[in-house]
């Protein structure tokens, strides 16, 4: 399967606006740092960019950035990876959200009728729309963390698909959920769900990673939520400097071949992000 339909989550002037705020830069410093004129800057940042990759390269090594992946981003070629080889079964839940999508995932062992659910949309009317009919009943929902598009509609879930557990990020607070701290981990037949702590993009982030029990040699799953997207990354709105730590210590913690389910824009792996994302260097 390849990922090409769905649009990245952001653009340039996306990157450029969420570096420009980690590196606690303006437009100005960095056309000064950069040798590239600050109107030009400006204007990529309004999604009118025409930057060369030249400049774009500049850009980048005053950012501290990928300049492989900002100038594949930057010419609109940001690769997309071939998905393939989970052991097990995953749907990604597209549901509209401003000007692209939220996801939520379901994991389901091959051929089973219940499964994982990974955070919920912003309303049950939508979720719902997106359900696959092969999936009857869910053993648990797991959160990566408590905003309106990941969560609006996890507790109609919970009671319409029989849940009889739902977590969420420690320091999270929702009813009806237990925490899941780093590390901890809970089983489901063969389905192994591993726990990250990640904040950066809010205090109370975890990323979950899925592993098959039963074929532990093959590819595992990420739900990322809102710390690692293809070509990009969240909002570093609690802190950018801890977004960007926790996304080195993932990206150096699970093997290459691990697929990224993340809260926005299509699906894409570890070793695809590594290469290109302008956040990883």
């Amino acid at each position: 399967m390849v990922t090409a339909a769905l649009p990245l989550e952001d653009e340039l002037g996306d990157v450029l606006e969420k570096a420009l705020r980690g590196a606690e830069m303006t437009a100005r410093t960095l056309a000064d740092r950069a040798r590239v004129d600050a109107a030009r800057i400006r204007d990529a940042m309004d999604y009118r960019s025409d930057l060369s990759c030249d400049e774009l390269r500049r850009i980048a090594a005053a950012l501290g950035l990928n300049e492989v992946g900002l100038c594949a981003l930057g010419a609109g070629r940001y690769p997309r990876p071939e998905i393939s080889g989970l052991p097990f079964d995953l749907h990604a839940l597209h549901m509209a959200h401003g000007i692209g999508v939220a996801n939520a995932y379901l994991v389901a062992e091959t051929g089973a009728s219940h499964g994982l659910l990974f955070d919920a949309g912003a309303d049950f009317s939508a979720l719902r729309r997106n359900w696959p009919r092969a999936i009857e009943k869910i053993d648990a929902i797991f959160l990566t963390h408590v905003e309106t598009e990941h969560t609006g509609g996890w507790c109609e879930a919970l009671a319409a698909f029989g849940a009889t557990q739902a977590f969420v990020p420690e320091g999270a607070t929702v009813p009806c959920t237990d925490p899941l701290g780093e590390g901890s981990s809970r089983v489901f037949g063969h389905l192994e769900v591993r726990a990250f702590r990640t904040p950066g993009h809010c205090e109370a982030h975890n990323c979950y990673l899925v592993r098959s029990r039963a074929r532990p040699d093959a590819p595992a799953l990420l739900v990322s939520g809102d710390l690692l997207f293809a070509g990009s990354v969240g909002g570093g709105y609690f802190c950018p400097r801890r977004l960007l730590a926790q996304l080195r210590r993932i990206m150096e913690s699970v093997p290459p071949d691990t697929v990224v389910a993340p809260g926005h824009g299509p699906l894409t792996t570890i070793k695809n992000e590594r290469q290109f994302n302008p956040f990883v260097v």
